[in-house]
């Protein structure tokens, strides 16, 4: 069966499932739930535990001898399988079914996965491994859904804030859960069980927030050009390489032109989209892009030729500004007047 996380503990409370699945690119997430059913397994008496990670060249045929094996130190035992990639495989996901099809009676098996997208989870062995034990996808956590999440922590962990608390502390992590994990414990160490106001998460929360640079080309898409100042400024103060931001903008920017062009020929957005295996989250800021004309796109990948050149040093500029100025026209801010920029 499939659950949400806030699911997971009143299900572990009825008792341990034979599998468990639980996937997402959130690590803060996939931890605590994780670690959440390695908790009860103990406490079910899986005194034993062992870790197999998929990497290149894994043997499947390990998972069918672990679950097939005696233990020499507990009658029951926790196999926890890693699966980074979120993929095993035409032999992996044999395995995998062949497990859940026969589970060991003495074992429960965890898979912890990274992302396993909508599509992946149509597929025979991850509907067989749902059907047989538990299947937790976690999805990255939604901007409106962060104050909610904060406010529930800050609580649990005995804090007392104010209205205002939470919508400041996720002001300030912008998305980064396990930074803001940080920051309450952090809290809590400095004020113990007090009530938390604004001005004091203000004093006491370092800036923590995710300033990645793909955050930095989907803020610029979405249009929110007063945070794409604030994040170029973070990535500037991190001391990442220009010349790995000007590598995301452009390389946005020429697959957007390319796009562009094909719907000024008269596809579909919607079929371009597909075409160019664009996700379905960045489907609203891409569909965004495309009511911009090819020769606008074209004069951004210009603005970026220029920039590269000011890092190889072959024209003067300050190479910061530039990346500034060129993320603020891809999120529709006007600079120029004689280039057009649509919103």
């Amino acid at each position: 069966m499939k659950i949400r996380p806030e699911q997971l503990a009143g299900q572990l409370k009825k008792g341990l499932a034979p599998l468990y699945i639980i996937s997402g690119d959130e690590p803060l997430l996939v931890l605590e739930a994780s670690d959440l059913v390695r908790k009860h397994a103990r406490e079910a008496g899986c005194s034993e535990r062992i870790v197999m990670t998929v990497e290149k060249g894994f043997d499947w045929n390990s998972l069918a001898q672990e679950s097939g094996g005696m233990s020499l130190f507990a009658e029951k035992r926790l196999l926890e399988l890693r699966l980074p990639s979120g993929k095993p495989g035409d032999a992996g996901g044999k395995a995998l079914r062949a497990f859940a099809e026969a589970p060991a009676t003495d074992d429960v098996l965890l898979i912890v996965a990274g992302k396993i997208d909508t599509k992946s989870q149509q597929t025979k062995w991850y509907k067989t491994v749902e059907a047989a034990g538990v299947a937790l996808p976690i999805w990255p956590m939604a901007v409106a859904e962060l104050p909610g999440w904060i406010n529930q922590r800050m609580k649990a962990a005995k804090l007392r804030p104010t209205r205002d608390a939470a919508q400041v502390l996720a002001e300030r992590v912008e998305g980064n859960l396990l930074a803001c994990a940080q920051e309450i414990d952090k809290l809590f160490l400095i004020h113990g069980a007090a009530e938390i106001d604004a001005e004091m998460i203000v004093d006491a929360v370092a800036n923590s927030a995710r300033f990645d640079i793909f955050g930095l080309v989907d803020s610029a898409l979405s249009g929110n050009g007063e945070r794409v100042a604030r994040m170029m400024t973070g990535l500037k103060g991190e001391g990442v390489e220009p010349i790995l931001v000007l590598w995301a903008l452009a390389r946005e920017i020429r697959t957007l032109a390319s796009m562009s062009f094909e719907v000024s020929r008269g596809t579909s957005p919607d079929q371009v989209m597909r075409s160019h295996r664009v996700w379905d989250k960045r489907k609203p800021l891409i569909k965004r892009g495309l009511r911009r004309s090819p020769r606008q796109w074209w004069y951004l990948l210009y603005r970026a030729g220029q920039i590269d050149r000011m890092i190889k040093g072959q024209a003067t500029g300050n190479v910061w500004d530039e990346l500034l100025e060129l993320s603020l026209m891809l999120s529709g801010v006007r600079l120029h007047p004689g280039v057009k920029q649509a919103r």
